[in-house]
């Protein structure tokens, strides 16, 4: 495959709600243009784009594919990406190196939740969009019922182009609205329209004129006079109509039995833009800070986004890439505008699944990889040195689940952490905290599914077999009422004997103070040498409290008076007293247990507004506010921690997968005496 100039190119991401059928039609797609010799089939694990070993045993995508092909001299970048909302990094990454998007919609399903949600990312994006009704000859496939769905839910200016010949198992072509002409068979062979379509392939096609002539003034004026209008201006308004946003053509087929996808792969080369049509792109010159327009043609200045990386055990590091602007050649010197490095990018090559092309060069607007770059990472611009420009990045959403991560064995352990850093290099909706105060590492992100398969990648890619599992809650302790406290450490054995004698005073402070050592001894009644030794035994015993083992906070200790022993007394002496004497005074000091509350910002359409407050109340959470806003409900709330471990589970049930949300850490409240004393129990 030759090198293309950025007006013969095409992006375009494949998005869908789970089993439309995205990685079918990406095949036939391929099989149509050539690529490939035969259809490989999800079921049979053989198609171009799921090839990761995860990928054949689940039969769904979970990374994003890159699947080249050549279409009338033009090169289609066809990006397919997962359905299952777990691995939406990979919709993102797809989305945001994309001039035009198509959107599978199932013709016996309709607007599933999933389509509503990509539906949202490419508006959020302003991709130009096709809709195609995938499955036409399936049991319960309507055409007319899809499109209706399709209206409803993503709105009017969704218009087909295209009118299906037969339905179900009798489906064997499609109407071409803009020449009303009839095609079937594979390949698709020009045939007769059947009467019984006429009316409603005049009705469409009206509504259809009438709706992208309005980008043409000339043209609206010749239209209402009830002129002619040619099929090659119509295709012009089509065009441009796409291209603004004012018309989403609605196309239809099948993938598994490869009927009409050629009209689709036309309609991508002819209605969707080209890098160069998207218009000029801002970066920001590093060197000077300022922001400059940058043409993205091959003469402009050289910006390249690496928008996904893949740790591959043989090969190593690769990056994928997107030219911006300017080109990226094999075996040169790039500039990394981001990390102000220099890096080596050796053999560039060009990714179809697991297959790779090598190639000499890429020009603006192409998509391609290179591997081994040492301190590149996703997100990062590679430039000129002479000219350090850097692009904005992808944005990707907060993880939402957390589990704990433990190793099945000692070998494990001492791979782990190496190998779940390259895991989350590879998607940066994953993310690994250090909880200390538990001791637990976690593996954050966007769902259930999303944990399972990172930690199948851990094993796989990396041989490091990892346990998930809920993460414990990181409770803490502390004491209601001033208290006193005194221990007197005295041992003697033969020779030297151990003694150490100390006082506190404990007092509890505001929520959230910390906890303070604080030394108020006067008149030598302990040497000042063994003040440290009590604040270490004090400090050390802090952080197992008397109730369940969790740390005391939020108290305010004063050593006050003591003893010593001029033979006897030791730092180890005083560090014990120190302990025991901290240990008493929480006893005394009436303890309680302290659980973290978390901030939630949910929304959910206004349909479920009454189950999640039901569910939040359930859950001990108190709601702070609503804020209503286009058919969906914002949701204030603060929930205890320990409720709120599985909220992505439970959300997604609830709402069917409609509703999102985001957390974050509050402060630290009393648990309740009910819940306090299974907490307690169980730790007992």
């Amino acid at each position: 495959m030759h090198n293309y100039e950025s007006e013969k190119i095409r992006n375009i991401v494949s998005l869908s709600h789970p089993g439309a059928g995205k990685t079918s039609l990406a095949e036939a797609m391929l099989f149509n243009s050539g690529v490939i010799s035969r259809l490989g089939k999800v079921d049979d694990g053989t198609t171009t784009s799921d090839y990761d070993p995860d990928e054949i045993k689940r039969k769904i995508s979970i990374s994003l594919s890159l699947l080249p092909c050549q279409w009338k001299d033009y090169k289609l970048n066809l990006i397919d990406t997962p359905g299952y909302p777990d691995f939406v990094a990979e919709v993102k990454a797809g989305l945001g190196v994309s001039e035009g998007a198509v959107i599978i919609v199932c013709a016996a399903s309709g607007v599933e939740v999933g389509t509503e949600q990509v539906w949202g990312y490419a508006s959020e994006q302003k991709l130009p969009c096709l809709i195609f009704v995938n499955k036409m000859d399936r049991e319960n496939a309507n055409f007319f019922n899809a499109l209706e769905d399709i209206q409803t839910k993503l709105g009017v200016r969704c218009l087909p182009i295209q009118l299906p010949i037969g339905s179900q198992k009798d489906f064997h072509g499609v109407v071409d609205l803009v020449t009303k002409k009839g095609y079937s068979g594979t390949p698709l062979q020009e045939t007769e329209v059947p009467s019984s379509l006429l009316n409603e392939v005049n009705s469409y096609r009206e509504k259809l004129v009438e709706a992208i002539v309005e980008v043409d003034d000339e043209l609206i004026a010749r239209y209402l006079d009830g002129k002619e209008i040619s099929e090659e201006e119509l295709y012009r308004c089509l065009r441009q109509a796409t291209i603004l946003g004012k018309v989403v053509p609605v196309l239809l087929g099948s993938a598994l039995s490869n009927i009409a996808i050629t009209p689709l792969l036309d309609a991508i080369h002819d209605y969707l833009p080209s890098p160069r049509e998207r218009g000029v792109l801002t970066a920001t010159n590093t060197s000077t800070g300022a922001e400059e327009a940058v043409e993205p043609a091959s003469e402009s200045p050289s910006s390249v986004l690496v928008f996904k990386t893949n740790n591959d055990p043989r090969v190593g590091k690769v990056s994928y890439f997107r030219v911006y602007s300017g080109a990226i050649s094999s075996n040169s010197h790039v500039w990394n505008a981001s990390k102000d490095v220099i890096e080596r990018a050796g053999q560039l090559f060009i990714p179809r699944g697991k297959t790779q092309e090598p190639t000499p060069q890429l020009n603006a607007g192409d998509i391609g990889a290179v591997a081994k770059l040492a301190s590149t990472a996703t997100g990062d611009t590679l430039s000129l040195h002479e000219h350090p420009l850097k692009l904005a990045t992808i944005e990707f959403p907060e993880p939402v689940l957390s589990k704990a991560v433990y190793p099945k064995a000692r070998a494990d352990l001492d791979k782990m952490g190496t190998a779940l850093s390259k895991v989350c290099e590879e998607d940066l909706t994953l993310k690994v905290q250090r909880e200390a105060d538990i001791g637990e590492m976690l593996l954050c992100g966007m769902g259930e599914t999303h944990l399972d398969v990172a930690a199948e990648r851990l094993s796989h890619k990396f041989g490091v077999e990892v346990n998930l599992e809920l993460p414990k809650v990181p409770y803490k302790e502390t004491i209601t009422v001033p208290v006193k406290s005194e221990y007197k450490h005295k041992k003697q054995t033969g020779g030297h004997g151990q003694y150490g004698h100390v006082l506190l005073k404990l007092e509890p402070l505001p929520r959230g103070t910390g906890f303070e050592f604080t030394n108020k001894i006067v008149g030598g009644a302990i040497p000042k040498n063994y003040i440290p030794a009590v604040g270490k035994g004090v400090n050390e015993a802090k952080l197992e409290g008397v109730l369940a083992g969790y740390p005391a906070v939020d108290i305010r200790v004063t050593l006050y008076d003591g003893s010593f022993h001029p033979v006897d007394s030791s730092d180890i002496a005083f560090k014990i007293a120190g302990a025991q004497a901290l240990k008493k005074g929480l006893s005394g000091g009436k303890p309680v247990l302290l659980e973290p509350i978390v901030n939630l910002t949910i929304t959910v359409p206004d349909a479920f507004t009454g189950d999640i407050i039901g569910d939040l109340n359930a859950k001990r959470a108190r709601v702070l506010g609503m804020t209503p806003a286009g058919g969906v409900n914002i949701i204030e709330a603060q929930a205890p921690a320990a409720e709120v471990l599985r909220y992505a589970i439970d959300l997604r049930s609830i709402t069917q997968g409609r509703g999102t949300f985001t957390t974050e850490f509050s402060h630290y409240e009393e648990v309740p005496e009910s819940s306090a004393q299974k907490v307690i129990a169980q730790q007992g």
